[in-house]
């Protein structure tokens, strides 16, 4: 009985590696798991630390961290969650790590963001890394060779060109490579080109806004607000 006990005592961390839920999907979503097992996902899956999420051609998916923090997945995206990990009374060991390999997305950051920010929050992408004060803001990385963005347009309706593209609704986010680091706040469309060339504030006119409910490329909202959200979030601050 002893033995039994333990064995069940040293399982119980295993759970504890969820993340988040989908609460909104249109189209296939599938999540390669640390394991290297493949599964597609549905409405209330859960997604864990470790997973590489992918979207498929006409997909968009709302995903919704036990912070609070929300992340909508274009299409033809691919998100890693290297780390997360959230504990309401312990936001010393807050952290929410994630990795854009390629594809566009938005997120609304939740407590981890909002209790630590720069410290605890990560997006990583293929040429900066994205640091978050409190924020909604937008990311898309663009490769033409792979015609990733064919479908997306700047406000002034041109195609992007190859290259990491960011937008801010809210708060503030910190671009950083090795070419150098710039913030952006609410309102501000940044660029980043390649891994060795700093980041730079655009015109609004050539910013490429990312997933927003009106205006040019206005999926995902209009699409997933078609379906309502079937898990809320509670938590307070003391």
């Amino acid at each position: 009985m002893a033995t039994l006990l333990v064995s069940f005592t040293l399982a119980v961390p295993a759970y504890a590696a969820q993340a988040g839920t989908v609460t909104q999907l249109a189209g296939v979503l599938s999540a390669r798991k640390a394991d290297g097992i493949v599964k597609i996902l549905g409405l209330q899956s859960s997604v864990d630390k470790g997973d590489l999420l992918s979207t498929g051609a006409n997909t968009y998916a709302r995903l919704k961290f036990s912070d609070g923090g929300e992340l909508t997945l274009r299409p033809n995206t691919q998100l890693k969650i290297d780390d997360y990990k959230f504990d309401q009374a312990k936001p010393q060991e807050d952290n929410a790590f994630f990795r854009l390999v390629k594809g566009g997305l938005r997120a609304v950051t939740g407590l981890v963001g909002k209790r630590n920010g720069l410290e605890n929050y990560r997006m990583a992408t293929p040429t900066a890394t994205i640091g978050i004060r409190g924020t909604n803001y937008g990311v898309l990385f663009c490769r033409k060779e792979e015609s990733q963005c064919d479908d997306y347009r700047s406000n002034e309706g041109q195609i992007p060109l190859d290259g990491l593209y960011v937008d801010v609704a809210d708060g503030r986010i910190v671009v950083q490579n090795q070419g150098g680091a710039q913030e952006f706040g609410t309102g501000e469309f940044g660029y980043v080109g390649t891994l060795t060339t700093p980041p730079i504030t655009v015109p609004p006119r050539s910013g490429v806004p990312i997933a927003t409910d009106k205006g040019t490329n206005k999926p995902p909202e209009a699409v997933l607000e078609k379906q309502a959200d079937q898990k809320d979030f509670e938590c307070t601050i003391d």
